[in-house]
């Protein structure tokens, strides 16, 4: 019998995550030119019934009992599988199957059947929702997530909306930057006004850190992620970067290093948080210098003020 229950895994969003995958390989509504796993296997946007709930909640409870450590006990249960998690029929009754663990759940989704009112139903009954919003433009949406062609981008939009007033749990967003797609400053600024309008508690903003279905899909360089980390500042509180390392980026070891290195994977650092940094710390400037000759960190400029970031992986 094929996996459907995996981890837990670190999660730099969710802690331990022990993650469900209630959909068969590669079934979605969109076929996003930047997605790790290929081309869907098959497009649809018509809910159906893949897996029983109670199978799936009989194989969590088979994980959990094997957990010997307690701390490594996850922090959240999370549908999050190869294909949309929303084109589950009985994910409503799924959510409600793996509240009575008492783990908090958490669902990964792209957001493109929040038109649906009893997709929204469902996912008032998880703990942590996380949405794709790539874009608010209609044609770089097609170029970008390739939708089904029976979903409606100004629909998903009026149902993130009415999704975000009624729920109650932990709401994020998630913007996968893809050069020469969806990254110019007129891009970044819509998209950013949108997410405004409905105030998650954090906005991601991610690249694609392993090969993607389409060769066209090349990550956003370090510069475009530093302006559009800023842009979306302009209009939202809580604003983080998903780049490909994982880790406690809020703690402090009190090694430059460690510090630095942890920190500017979330989110760009002025130089004068920099050098506070390393007085804090007291480390020399020798140790920076170090690490941009290690090419650990790029030093970037962004309305005058000079920035260091993480490099991402090449």
């Amino acid at each position: 019998m094929e996996r459907r229950v995996f981890g837990p895994v670190p999660s730099r969003r969710l802690g331990k995550s022990l993650g469900i995958n209630n959909i068969p390989y590669k079934i979605c509504t969109y076929q996003c030119i930047y997605c790790q796993l290929g081309k869907a296997v098959r497009m649809q946007a018509n809910r159906q019934e893949f897996y029983r709930p109670e199978e799936l909640v009989g194989e969590v409870k088979t994980v959990l009992d094997s957990i010997e450590k307690e701390n490594e006990y996850p922090d959240y249960v999370t549908l999050v599988p190869d294909g949309e998690p929303t084109l589950d029929i009985h994910m409503g009754e799924l959510i409600e199957r793996l509240g009575i663990l008492n783990i908090p759940v958490a669902v990964i989704t792209n957001a493109s059947l929040m038109h649906l009112p009893e997709v929204r139903e469902e996912l008032l009954g998880a703990d942590y929702v996380s949405l794709k919003v790539d874009t608010v433009q209609h044609q770089t949406w097609k170029k970008v997530n390739k939708p089904h062609k029976s979903i409606r981008l100004e629909a998903i939009e009026e149902g993130i909306q009415t999704f975000a007033r009624l729920f109650t749990g932990k709401l994020v967003t998630e913007t996968m930057l893809i050069r020469g797609f969806n990254d110019s400053y007129d891009e970044l600024t819509q998209t950013a006004r949108f997410i405004r309008t409905f105030t998650p508690e954090t906005a991601y903003i991610a690249i694609p850190t392993r090969p993607p279905a389409f060769r066209q899909a090349v990550p956003a360089d370090e510069e475009t992620v530093n302006e559009a980390y800023h842009i979306f500042r302009d209009y939202l509180d809580k604003v983080e970067l998903l780049t490909g390392y994982e880790g406690n980026a809020f703690s402090s070891t009190g090694h430059f290093r460690e510090d630095i290195l942890s920190i500017t994977a979330v989110h760009p650092m002025r130089e004068d948080a920099v050098r506070g940094l390393l007085h804090k710390t007291n480390d020399s400037e020798d140790a920076l210098i170090l690490l941009l000759e290690e090419k650990q960190l790029e030093k970037l400029q962004f309305n005058g003020h000079n920035y260091y970031l993480r490099r991402f992986s090449k």
